[in-house]
């Protein structure tokens, strides 16, 4: 569950954000899965697992894609309209109860959950939910929007649930690590399946112009390579495993860059196995683009 603030902000101390959307469901909206959509996704993040090339499933970060446009209506509605594009990916929290099947129609929603100033910028929480044909919950997921440049006094609200990196395990080499390579054309060919054409991934002039070093990778294009590099090492031959994923990305990837996910098995805890992970850049030695990242697998 988030956690609730104290000391939460009154609407007159920050004027142009609307803290009266905070914790107001949107509109159930309904998402026909095709399979045809799922597997040019799973494609588009040079996916290699078995069951979402093949239309079985839909890989576990394509449950962002029916939730997409809430998401970001949910998000952008806290703030002022100067700050709707300058937009970032903070953080993504998947709960993943079963995966999306092709073929299936989804009811998704969302909200904004809460909102909290940084020296930096704005971050905004929002909760998503996705029920399936029966009406049993698919997937919940927590998306941490930053708005780079943006000033808020205090917080409002709720945080999205802890996924900190346990410090304690870098005693130890990590349990296996996994080398991936982003081609050049991939948030070209990732932005129509993901439904996500944001023009900093698109257009390197406006990119630029947004203070970024140009096009950048979609945050859940990295998040969704990271996703099959765990499930090639610990489950395979059966991604519905899969439970939980939750990651902070602290730095964009950028096209035909190296990243390198170092993985540390915290063993099993409850009925869950659970690993920690953090995936470094080429760009710059020691540069994350994702930390405090955490998947959990169920044990059977």
């Amino acid at each position: 569950m988030p956690t609730m603030r104290t000391g939460d902000t009154a609407v007159a101390d920050n004027e142009g954000f609307h803290l009266d959307h905070l914790d107001i469901w949107g509109e159930e909206q309904q998402f026909k899965v095709d399979a045809e959509r799922t597997i040019a996704y799973a494609e588009a993040t040079n996916d290699p697992i078995r069951q979402h090339l093949d239309g079985t499933y839909a890989p576990p970060v394509f449950a962002v894609v029916p939730a997409m446009v809430m998401m970001a209506d949910a998000t952008m509605s806290v703030v002022p309209d100067e700050l709707m594009m300058r937009i970032l990916h903070g953080e993504h929290d998947f709960r993943l109860h079963r995966p999306i099947e092709p073929g299936e129609t989804l009811s998704v929603r969302a909200k904004p959950i809460g909102i909290e100033g940084k020296s930096s910028g704005v971050v905004v929480t929002t909760l998503m939910q996705t029920r399936g044909d029966r009406g049993d919950l698919v997937n919940e997921q927590y998306f941490v929007g930053f708005f780079r440049g943006g000033q808020f006094e205090g917080s409002a609200g709720a945080t999205s649930p802890e996924h900190a990196f346990d410090e304690s395990l870098r005693a130890r080499e990590p349990d296996f690590t996994a080398v991936q390579r982003f081609d050049a054309d991939q948030t070209f060919r990732y932005s129509e399946p993901a439904g996500d054409p944001m023009p900093i991934h698109l257009d390197d002039e406006f990119a630029r112009a947004m203070g970024l070093p140009g096009i950048i990778i979609h945050g859940l294009c990295t998040i969704a390579f990271t996703s099959h590099a765990l499930l090639t090492e610990i489950s395979p031959e059966d991604p519905a495993r899969l439970k939980r994923l939750a990651v902070r990305l602290t730095k964009p990837g950028l096209p035909q860059e190296t990243i390198t996910s170092s993985v540390w098995n915290r063993g099993v805890i409850g009925d869950r196995e659970v690993y920690a992970y953090e995936t470094a850049g080429d760009e710059k030695p020691g540069k994350f683009l994702i930390t405090d990242g955490l998947a959990e697998f169920a044990t059977a």
